[in-house]
This record gives C-alpha cells, structure tokens and sequence, in this order.
C-alpha cells in the first residue's frame, strides 16, 4: 500500500509500506478520508510521545476491508469511523499506524457505522465531533441562558454547532480571522469578537450580550485567552479547558478560584462521544461540511501540510483523500 510515513523528525514521505493484516478482534479499514489535524502537525515535527518510522491520521473514514479470524464477516463493506482508542492504551494514528495511509488496521470494538449517504470526506471530522461532545458532557450545562467561546478553530466552532443544538440561548465566540468568525455566525453565534480589535479583552467581552457568562469554554490554547476567562468569569461560573497549552503553566492567585467559586474542567479525547456525534453529523444537527475548506488527493499531502501551516484566514480543515 501507500502511505505517509514520518520518518524523521519533520519529514513526512510518500513510501511503498506493507499492507497490514488484521488479527482477532480487528478490522481492516480501507481509509478513504483522513483530515490533517494540528496535532498531527507536532507529531510530524518530532515529539516524545511518539517514535519513528510512524503514520500519522487520528481523523479519518473509510470501509471495513477485511475482518479477523474470528470476526463477524458481515462488517466487510460497511463505511464507518472508529474510537481510535486501543484495548493497550495506544491510539490510531499515535501508537498505531492511522489515516495518513490507504489502509489501516483499528479493534472492531471500537467501529462505529454511517449512513450510506454521508460523504466519508467530511465523515473524517467526526472525531473532532466526539471530542466536543465529551467535552460538553463534562460541562454539565446548567445555566442555558449564555455561553462564551475563546477561539475560532474547529474545536471552538463545534462547541459553538453543539451549544446552540442544546438550545443555549446566547453564546457568543472570541477569534482573530475574519472569515471563521463569519463561519460562527452562520453556525448561529449571537456575536463575535475578533480579539485584533480591542487591547483589553476584558471590557471588550464585557460588551458583549449575554454577560456576565456563567459558561466559559477556552478552546484557543492560548494562555493569554486562559488568564481572560478568569479575569471575565462571574461567580460560580464553569470555564472548560479544551484547548492545548503545550508547555504553558498556570500564573493566577488561588484565591480567585476560592473566592468566585469557580469550576475548572479540563477534556481531552473522545471517549464516550461517538454515538452522539455520529448522529448529529448524519442529521444535519453539526453542520460538518462547512469546515471542509480544502480537500486534496492523498499524493498531494505536501500542499495540505502547508495549508495548514499557513494559518490563512480561508483555511479551517484540509481533508486528504484516499478515493
């Protein structure tokens, strides 16, 4: 097969690889869409979380191949997406081998089925899917009345789609690019800031409607956007981290938690949100397809990558394609 293969620290390349053979309890998925994600972006650039030679694609579709022995041969054929979470621990696309290739190998377990009609392009995202619907589970929205959002990225414009499907009555999102802030709007924000516009965030937010927001989700990454939340939070408010501060660390009096009576809720990946996201990707609910703005045969991963990296103002989600 072909596949991607980081083979060094910032090289990602075009390699003949062996096909892999599923065991018991495995499938082997044809993979027709894997998404670049940012994630895979540091993986490629070197990190210790994973070695080389390796595959990178946590984000991705495709039909169930081949099943091992044992298996229930009815899978064959189904188009799905899967839980990238192994019985060992270890993660399509980190541990193992993921999208970044026209074949991989996933547990059965973990598959999670798709309607006939749904495009397996923008199928891909439904893993960033999961992880906002296990995110807003571990809010445990009380107070509907309004909700802001620091960030602009996917991760933040799906917690957006997911906010209004649970009928929170204003909510409101802070983002530095023109174009995915017009996004938020259609996805149904009652209004916008672009933090470029202003030098002090915290008037700028108080501005806004919906304030004093008694639900605050961080999903920049940005330490400066962390310190903001506080600084905008009333008391007993819930502030969801859900962005990724690399190396960043905590500079904040103790006391604001204790004295406002603040919650700090961290998420990270997925587990548990499949079902859900499947469903409100199959019914319209999330609106998926419109955070596709590129996609590209697989051959061309390098002008994806770049994309990516350029950090342009029309590019939310590149999707590689395998058919």
């Amino acid at each position: 097969m072909k596949a991607l293969v980081n083979t060094a620290p910032g090289k990602l390349l075009w390699k003949d690889w062996p096909k892999p053979e599923p065991g018991a309890g495995q499938v082997r998925i044809r993979v027709a869409a894997c998404s670049i994600c940012a994630t895979d972006l540091e993986m490629i650039a070197g990190w210790p979380r994973t070695g080389v030679p390796a595959i990178p694609g946590h984000e991705w579709s495709g039909v169930v191949d081949a099943v091992g022995r044992g298996g229930d041969p009815a899978l064959a054929g189904r188009r799905c997406v899967a839980e990238n979470v192994w019985t060992d621990g270890g993660e399509v696309g980190f541990e193992h081998p993921g999208g970044y290739a026209e074949y991989l190998l996933t547990e059965a377990r973990n598959l999670h089925f798709l309607p006939a009609d749904f495009p397996l392009a923008v199928a891909a995202l439904i893993e960033p899917l999961a992880v906002c619907v296990r995110a807003l589970d571990r809010l445990r929205l009380q107070h509907r009345q309004s909700a802001l959002i620091w960030g602009d990225g996917p991760i933040g414009l799906l917690m957006l789609a997911l906010l209004k499907a649970e009928n929170v009555a204003t909510v409101c999102l802070v983002g530095g690019r023109d174009a995915r802030l017009d996004l938020a709007r259609q996805f149904g924000a009652t209004a916008t800031l672009n933090y470029h516009d202003s030098s002090n965030w915290a008037a700028a937010v108080a501005a806004l409607p919906g304030t004093p927001f008694p639900n605050i989700i961080e999903a920049s990454g940005s330490p400066l956007a962390m310190q903001s939340s506080l600084d905008v939070a009333p008391c007993q408010a819930k502030i969801l981290l859900i962005g990724d501060y690399g190396g960043g660390r905590a500079d904040f009096p103790w006391n604001t938690l204790l004295h406002h009576e603040l919650e700090m809720i961290g998420s990270n990946a997925s587990a548990g949100g499949w079902d859900q996201a499947v469903r409100s990707a199959a019914t319209g609910q999330v609106p998926l397809a419109k955070l596709v703005t590129h996609t590209l045969p697989a051959a061309k991963f390098q002008e994806g990558i770049d994309l990516m990296r350029s950090r342009r103002d029309d590019v939310i989600k590149v999707v590689l394609k395998w058919e």
